[in-house]
């Protein structure tokens, strides 16, 4: 590859800047790739994401929203969310965390019933406690700015079939001991939350998926505590130190069964570690964009296996930060345990001197569990169909 291809490469990935107010628009638009193919006609609108191809040509998105339910991929491809239930229209950004008022979120998302929610304006919800949510919820975002910041965040914790779409979610902070609603009928004294942007924990079923995140307290994702079945796609991660943790410790044995899909993400600037760290599941990371990392992308302890396929990794200009991953040896490992877990990149692009250290198995055998879709070619990210992640600028009777 030529050095001034690669140079023109990062010239047109790290212009996007941090944003503190308003949400980033597409990538696509964010670092000056063409949205000139995005036409009304259905055949060139499609860019090969089969999430986005799935709904993003229908111009009439905004009266067939619950088509998405049906668009996931990887282990979260089951997610249906509020499909099967009524649309609730969100009218107040106010939130009391005990008794929410009709209209609000927390409202909505404590229901029983399956919920299809969305916004009737752009809105900025400062949260007083976690937003515990109930199964069977949609959270979409389309058509406005809608954020939750600057407050605590949102909890999927013992439940399953969420769909969080085409939210802004920063500057998450830790609250807690206090009374906080779950059902209609019920409340309890939560205990001190974390600060990550979403937590999730002993819940299967998850889908997040083009959402946009930022400097929060603790993760931006965290899932724990046997979670399974999830996908996080087309979202735009930037500005944060510990992006990802995929299960609770090294102890922790039920996160054996755990198996995500992050794919089609763009992990952007001032990122730092954890994009994610693994614990002993199975975790297919798939056709992303690293826009650089400060110590490391890829991590792990305690064996999970790592299928990397088709994701462009672009090294910064340190030298020490060079390798994508990170072997973490659990007490009482010895230092050669980690060349027994199963790492693979296959397909995977490296720029800047990026460099992977697989280890383990090289038979695809060994990654059956950990697959979970079919990886586009790596260079066609940048060069053919450039992706277009995190929260949307969606417009009414226009392709979004």
């Amino acid at each position: 590859m030529s050095s001034f291809f690669l140079f023109s490469l990062v010239i047109f990935l790290y212009p996007i800047q941090t944003l503190s107010v308003t949400p980033p628009v597409q990538i696509s638009e964010a670092i000056g790739w063409s949205t000139t193919g995005r036409r009304l006609e259905t055949e060139s609108c499609r860019t090969g994401n089969p999430i986005d191809d799935c709904w993003r040509c229908d111009p009439g998105w905004e009266t067939n929203r619950k088509i998405l339910a049906d668009c996931a991929v990887g282990f979260g491809r089951n997610a249906v969310g509020g499909r099967d239930g009524e649309i609730y229209v969100i009218k107040s950004a106010d939130d009391d965390p005990v008794n929410p008022i009709p209209g609000s979120l927390r409202y909505a998302v404590i229901r029983e019933e399956p919920l299809w929610i969305i916004f009737d304006r752009d809105m900025i919800i400062k949260l007083k406690q976690e937003l515990v949510m109930n199964s069977h919820k949609t959270i979409d975002g389309r058509g406005f700015n809608i954020q939750i910041s600057n407050g605590p965040c949102i909890a999927i914790y013992n439940v399953s079939n969420i769909i969080i779409h085409n939210i802004y979610i920063h500057d998450c902070q830790p609250a807690g001991n206090a009374l906080v609603r779950d059902t209609p009928n019920h409340y309890e004294v939560r205990g001190r939350s974390d600060g990550d942007g979403i937590s999730i924990y002993g819940s299967k079923d998850i889908w997040i998926d083009h959402c946009t995140f930022s400097n929060c307290y603790d993760g931006l994702i965290d899932v724990v505590y046997g979670s399974t079945a999830i996908t996080i796609s087309n979202n735009y991660m930037f500005d944060h130190n510990e992006v990802m943790l995929m299960g609770h410790s090294d102890d922790f044995f039920p996160d054996k069964n755990m198996q995500i899909t992050i794919a089609f993400n763009f992990f952007g600037d001032s990122l730092v570690q954890r994009i994610p760290r693994c614990r002993h599941g199975y975790f297919h990371i798939v056709n992303n964009i690293y826009s650089g990392w400060e110590m490391y992308a890829i991590g792990g302890s305690a064996n999970p296996t790592i299928n990397s396929q088709g994701n462009v990794f672009i090294a910064s200009n340190n030298k020490s930060t060079k390798e994508v991953t990170k072997h973490e040896l659990s007490s009482g490992d010895d230092g050669d345990d980690w060349k027994k877990w199963n790492w693979r990149s296959e397909g995977d692009l490296m720029l800047n001197d990026a460099f992977f250290t697989t280890s383990g198995q090289e038979t695809p055998a060994a990654y059956i569990k950990a697959s979970s879709m079919v990886a586009r070619p790596a260079a066609s990210l940048l060069t053919t169909t450039p992706p277009s992640a995190g929260a949307l600028t969606c417009q009414k009777n226009q392709l979004c």
